[in-house]
């Protein structure tokens, strides 16, 4: 239990991360479709700003963030908070997280997670390892069957954000956050849009999240970039024994405050790290999966 806390963890910083540097460019190498200029000046429509939102902050390079999600099966809340810095352009970050009152270094560099789990925690690393690494890439290809195989799937509404019509966006009004006037947009992103293609892929993804669209809420400062981002998600047991495995619920928000700050992420040492892909995919796997 505590090692798969500790992916939630992972996961609700990645899902961010990756999203985000995924946005940075569309299918055409421009900011946005339909021509929308860089920061969607006054007379753009709602689809337009939300569009060029990801370009224009990843403009800004760099960013303090703060990361907060929380996940509800069965009436049992967990809660994962996170703060740190980010690069918005790589999309690599680090954050220190708490979950369940223990304290978890995190870094992201080029789609990989290194994790250093609190001292009480690393008698389950080999002896001198103090960080594991988790590749999101292999883990997702050995995801096939996988019940935790969703772990990066809500990451991918936000790369097709690029693709809504105004139609899937709706201006909710202004809020300030963190002292930064903000438009509040609600987008529906349509699930399909993340099989990219895959039929079977997509009717697997509407089962699991039981519904054909995800709603995504986006807060934009006067200067068209992302301050706030929140995804609600209620993945549904993909097992015949529903009971055992409960739906979860969960909610994250990502906020992105002091552009330009200093965002220098390193790997750890590697004599220090040990590769836990394969194990925790082995360990993910559903009951009968090869």
């Amino acid at each position: 239990m505590a090692s798969k806390t500790r992916v939630a963890g992972a996961a609700a910083v990645v899902v961010l991360t990756v999203g985000l540097s995924g946005c940075s460019e569309d299918g055409n190498g421009s900011g946005t479709a339909e021509g929308a200029p860089k920061g969607a000046p006054s007379g753009a429509s709602e689809a337009q700003a939300v569009k060029a939102a990801y370009r224009t902050t990843v403009a800004a390079d760099t960013a303090r963030m703060t990361v907060a999600s929380k996940a509800t099966a069965k009436g049992k809340s967990v809660t994962v908070r996170g703060e740190g810095v980010m690069n918005l352009e790589a999309g690599d970050s680090q954050v220190t997280l708490t979950a369940q009152g223990q304290r978890i270094e995190q870094r992201v560099l080029d789609g990989v997670v290194y994790q250093k789990p609190p001292a009480a925690q690393r008698a389950e690393l080999p002896r001198g390892k103090t960080w594991m690494k988790i590749d999101l890439a292999r883990l997702k290809q050995s995801a096939s069957g996988n019940q935790d195989g969703q772990v990066s799937d809500p990451a991918e509404p936000f790369t097709y954000t690029k693709g809504v019509s105004d139609r899937d966006v709706e201006k909710m009004g202004t809020e300030t956050i963190d002292g930064a006037r903000t438009t509040h947009y609600r987008v529906t992103v349509d699930v399909k849009a993340l099989a990219e293609g895959d039929s079977a892929k997509a009717e697997q993804m509407r089962r699991q999240l039981g519904t054909s669209t995800v709603p995504l809420d986006m807060w934009l400062d006067e200067q068209g970039r992302l301050r706030q981002e929140t995804v609600r998600l209620t993945l549904r047991p993909q097992t015949t024994d529903a009971q055992k495995t409960p739906a979860v619920t969960s909610t994250t928000t990502l906020r992105f405050s002091d552009f330009g700050t200093k965002a220098d992420v390193r790997t750890p040492p590697a004599k220090g790290t040990v590769d836990v892909t394969q194990k925790l995919a082995r360990a993910t796997k559903s009951p009968g999966t090869a």
